[in-house]
């Protein structure tokens, strides 16, 4: 803190009180992506403003820095708001404005005013969040992390909340698993955006995404457009601006957990590009602060948009990283909670998505255009005894050596007539999988005698494969009524594969969805939708080979799930949303593991994989529950978001009977406040609550006989999920202070996520009674440990705990 004082010191003589910056960018139609020349850009609380030019684009120069809210109107279309938009000297602000057509009559100025705030779609009417890039850069307990920033929106859980650590961003949606959800980079499907996913899943302790890159990001979490496939819970959006044309510029920053570098500019003439490469250091914070993970990572990022002409845009995206995950024993321990650590695996990870897409503009729509390839290498290793015994074959318990690669195209074309607008396109991906992949599930019991009690069991096979996937969708949309008070939105969509029994007949994904909003006055609005969604198991799954070399989950069926929703929004002002949802979700064809026979739903999830096991298409899942939420964008120098979502979600296994999912915390609240001070200070506080998640205790008997095999608890499924954990709370802090010089920016930021040290609850871990040295394990008679573990002392280790994360960093823009 005293370095900090000392630069603050010498830089304040250089600040002069009237330092100005740059905003540009375009204003276009949002469902025709045509540019919307003359429309007015405007800053609230001054009298700066310009018009956009024929190419719908605009430049205010000579902005005193500061926040502002920018307004884009034009007639015939409804005012946009873009709130809390930051101007400093450093970087010139680049952002897409997209405006949605007025309805008819409704063009009193009180209507206009009510309605700017609004984010829904005439697709997708409810159940729709958005957030700015300024929102998630200075999310409170954030660090610059989308996949931590949503878990402020209503229905959002997240790690630590239910299924999973709490050092996750496994992003759970109304009681769905996280890997129901889709993520698209302007456009372009993104598998993986967190390092250390797990493989047929999500999650991870860190996000992939630079912030800097965002303009915008857009979560649905119901009534999707027919354009996604694949989606169960979510489709988070997230669009990036374009680089800056006029100047090459960019940012550093530096903290406790990373090192990142931004740059952009022009490239050529009618071409900019954006580039990032990042460096992590939290596994240097972690073991500061005594954390046993070392999570270790690069990524980098790019963008490149070229105009090819007026009406032809080609955009070249990429992002990749390359991860290490191991784990070390921290100072403070016990010796049991040391082996256990030990016997954690090590995981190697790189992944890469590179894509083009162009976007070509039409008579009243547009087409686009998208080519991408995705790849993930995955490999863990786990040893009895820890990394220390690698190479020490007879005491692997794990290996993995996983690859997926996924190449797309995907083609979908938007036009409008008159008060009807359509979409229809197709997608084709070439997929492949190969997995090595050995397990020891269970050591041989053999009796003194010599007698076997229990047989060894073991997963071990070799798989690949390769296939295809496809797909087709059409959307119409129309208002009706006078002022178009009533807009109806039906789309259907089918989806196949050349690898499943029977997945080729795209007649058995037929899956219809329709929306509807009605205007009851100009600031209430009644919305609803009912639609019917398709997902195709992950390829862990469907490349699971048993011992004998058979696919064995070849006849799975895509697992289905149908929306009912329905909600009230109420838009008191430009700057104020209040809205309330109730939903019902309804699963079929749920994969259940024939092991145990056990939901994949009821199972959570960890770092390893989901799936490598035999499954049947048979389990059936319910979520249900309802959601308040309000928003009130930056007025007066405050800005606030809160929430509450009250929920079930349940599963059957074979057995049929439904029971607690792992995602299942019930409550779910946040709030997040945020406060603007003179001279560039900024104050931000974020509040989560969640309800206890269940899980499923230990089997005494199980987990005495296979503790030194596998290093930890054998669970007792026959009493699944029905333990809860304690409630979630987490209360997260930051502070901003801005120092804008005649062509820099310095923003010093302190961020504490858990601020107040509230412990969070946590699975307890099985272990066996070790000597006060960790040299060896302790017993009931004093003689080694036999290998059954009958003279072992088992005991329950406490996991729960309170760490406080905190991070000091500053941003210099140039």
């Amino acid at each position: 803190m005293r370095l900090l004082y000392l630069v603050l010191l010498w830089l304040l003589p250089l600040v002069s009180l009237a330092q100005t910056g740059v905003l540009s960018g375009t204003v276009r139609d949002r469902a025709t992506q045509q540019p919307v020349p003359g429309a007015t850009v405007t800053l609230e609380g001054s009298s700066l403003g310009t018009a956009a030019d024929e190419q719908g684009r605009f430049r205010l120069t000579g902005i005193p820095t500061g926040s502002y809210n920018v307004r884009a109107s034009f007639i015939g279309y409804e005012p946009l708001l873009r709130a809390n938009v930051v101007i400093t000297s450093g970087n010139a602000n680049i952002v897409g404005l997209e405006l949605v057509t007025a309805q008819q009559q409704l063009g009193e100025v009180t209507v206009v005013a009510s309605r700017a705030i609004r984010v829904a779609t005439p697709e997708t009417p409810l159940s729709v969040q958005r957030l700015s890039a300024q929102e998630i850069k200075s999310n409170p307990g954030g660090n610059f992390d989308i996949s931590k920033v949503v878990q402020v929106l209503p229905g959002v859980g997240g790690g630590g909340t239910g299924g999973t650590a709490g050092f996750r961003n496994d992003i759970i949606i109304r009681g769905g698993a996280p890997n129901e959800n889709v993520y698209y980079l302007d456009g372009i499907e993104v598998p993986v955006i967190n390092h250390f996913q797990t493989q047929g899943s999500a999650g991870g302790p860190a996000g992939m995404l630079n912030v800097s890159f965002i303009d915008e990001v857009t979560l649905s979490t119901s009534a999707f457009e027919a354009r996604y496939d694949n989606v169960l819970s979510s489709v988070l959006q997230f669009r990036q601006r374009e680089g800056n044309p006029d100047r090459v510029q960019g940012n550093v920053r530096l903290s406790g957990t990373e090192v990142a570098g931004t740059l952009e500019g022009p490239l050529a003439p009618n071409t900019t590009f954006l580039a990032s490469v990042r460096r992590s250091y939290l596994q240097v914070l972690f073991k500061l602060i005594d954390l046993p993970i070392r999570p270790d990572y690069w990524d980098s990022q790019f963008k490149i948009t070229t105009k090819l002409g007026p009406k032809t845009t080609l955009t070249a995206l990429g992002l990749g990283a390359l991860d290490h995950f191991e784990v070390a024993v921290p100072r403070s321990t016990t010796p049991e909670k040391a082996y256990i650590i030990r016997n954690t695996p090590t995981i190697d990870q790189w992944n890469y998505t590179v894509g083009l897409s162009l976007r070509q503009l039409l008579p009243r729509g547009y087409l686009n255009l998208a080519l991408s390839r995705t790849q993930l290498s995955n490999q863990v290793d786990f040893f009895e005894g820890g990394s220390e015994f690698r190479g020490d074959e007879s005491r692997r318990v794990l290996l993995t050596r996983s690859g997926e690669t996924e190449n797309k195209l995907r083609l979908d074309v938007n036009r409008s007539a008159g008060r009807w607008r359509y979409a229809y396109g197709a997608v084709g991906q070439l997929i492949h999988y190969d997995n090595r992949f050995f397990n020891r599930l269970r050591q041989a019991v053999v009796a003194p005698d010599g007698t076997v009690q229990q047989p060894a069991v073991t997963v071990d096979f070799n798989s690949s494969l390769d296939f295809a996937r496809f797909g087709a969708f059409g959307q119409l949309t129309r208002s009706f009524l006078a002022a178009d008070r009533l807009t109806l939105s039906a789309g259907l969509r089918t989806d196949g594969n050349s690898f499943t029994d029977g997945g080729a007949n795209m007649l058995r994904t037929v899956s219809p969805r329709i929306s509807a909003t009605y205007a009851l006055t100009p600031r209430w609005n009644l919305n609803a939708s009912v639609g019917r969604y398709y997902k195709i198991p992950p390829s862990t799954l469907l490349g699971f080979r048993d011992n004998a070399g058979r696919l064995v989950n070849k006849s799975n069926r895509y697992i289905g799930s149908t929306h009912y929703v329905a909600g009230l929004e109420f838009l008191p002002s430009a700057s104020r949303r209040l809205t309330l949802e109730g939903f019902w979700k309804q699963y079929d064809h749920y994969p259940v593991n024939v092991r145990d026979g056990i939901s994949l739903a009821n199972l959570g999830g960890d770092f390893i994989a989901l799936g490598n096991e035999a499954v049947t298409s048979t389990g059936k899942g319910r979520a249900f529950g309802g959601e308040l939420f309000f928003q009130q964008q930056l007025t007066r120098n405050l800005y606030a978001v809160a929430s509450y979502t009250l929920f079930n979600s349940e599963f059957t296994g074979a057995d049929g009977r439904y029971q607690p999912s792992a995602w299942d915390t019930r409550h779910l609240a946040s709030a997040l406040l945020g406060r603007k001070f003179g001279r560039g200070w900024e104050l931000g506080l974020k509040y989560r609550l969640a309800g206890g998640a269940p899980y499923t205790p230990f089997n005494a008997a199980a987990s005495r006989a296979n503790y030194l095999t596998i290093g930890q608890g054998v669970l007792d499924y026959g009493r699944l999920n029905t333990q809860r954990l304690g409630t979630f709370q987490q209360l997260d802090f930051r502070l901003d202070k801005k120092i804008n010089l005649r062509r820099f920016t310095f923003d010093f930021y302190a961020d504490v996520q858990n601020a107040l040290a509230l412990k969070s609850p946590a699975v307890p871990s099985y272990a066996f009674q070790r000597t006060p040295d960790n040299a060896e394990f302790v017993s009931t008679d004093g003689q080694p440990l036999r290998p059954d573990g009958s003279n072992g002392i088992p005991v329950m280790l406490d996991n729960t705990g309170a760490t406080v994360l905190p991070t000091i960093g500053f941003i210099v823009e140039f």
